[in-house]
């Protein structure tokens, strides 16, 4: 386990220190790693080994998109990785829908797709771009969804422009849900969090596991507070807003237009 001292320095870093972008990876950068990981992302199961709760999480969202939006024909998977998510939403809604799969990296969309197809979909749209640069249809979708992916986003203006352009291309009714790393708003809190995901790495991969995985989200990742990412849905018009399961370090919530 890490000493006070360590805990304290990674939580305050968190909520206090402006951080500095420039030296993480590019987006060329991310692509080339997840286009060497599409196993670990190819299984229904368990969505991603590094993420506490992820089929729990699958089903919330789904389930809760499925009660929010009883019609649903065309759904946008950002960052859709192997397409677990719309698999799952397929499965909870028990019917096909029109899916556009969007992802950086092509092998994992092409994983995605023929995924997506073996499961009785034919209408399947694939975008292989970054979401702020994609010319997506606007007023266009039922449901959008972002599993492990917006704690890529930077700084506040890249945040608020991500949800922005996500409100633009749902449709009147239309909902969006998202699953992700998220951070603590108090330095106490965010310490007893990460030592609890630290025991989950550390019984999944041993020690050197959980370091490997605190280091690269120290380095890399931008995750923020679910209170943060609630009020920015609401500020850029989302009606309602809703959170639908919380552990250690990840959370699933939703939003939805009138």
């Amino acid at each position: 386990m890490m000493d006070d001292e360590t805990n304290e320095g990674r939580s305050a870093k968190f909520k206090y220190e402006v951080k500095d972008f420039s030296a993480k990876s590019t987006t060329d950068d991310i692509t080339s790693r997840f286009d060497a990981d599409v196993e670990r992302f190819s299984n229904l199961e368990t969505g991603q080994s590094a993420t506490i709760d992820a089929p729990l999480s699958m089903q919330l969202i789904t389930e809760a998109a499925v009660r929010l939006t009883p019609k649903i024909e065309r759904v946008l998977d950002i960052g859709c990785g192997a397409g677990n998510n719309t698999l799952k939403l397929r499965q909870v809604y028990g019917k096909p829908f029109a899916s556009d799969l969007l992802d950086l990296s092509n092998p994992m969309l092409e994983r995605a797709k023929q995924r997506v197809s073996d499961a009785g979909i034919d209408a399947i749209t694939t975008w292989h771009a970054d979401l702020r640069e994609a010319d997506l249809p606007t007023e266009s979708y039922d449901v959008v969804l972002a599993a492990a992916v917006l704690h890529h986003l930077r700084d506040d203006e890249d945040w608020r422009a991500a949800f922005e352009k996500i409100f633009s291309v749902l449709r009147p009714g239309g909902s969006f849900w998202i699953t992700d790393l998220v951070v603590q708003e108090t330095v106490p809190v965010q310490e007893l969090m990460w030592s609890r995901y630290g025991d989950y790495l550390e019984g999944f991969g041993g020690v050197e596991y959980r370091q490997k995985v605190f280091e690269y989200i120290d380095r890399e990742d931008s995750p923020r507070p679910v209170t943060y990412q609630l009020d920015l849905l609401r500020r850029v018009g989302f009606a309602h807003v809703e959170l639908l399961h919380k552990n250690s370090c990840f959370a699933a919530f939703g939003a939805w237009k009138e």
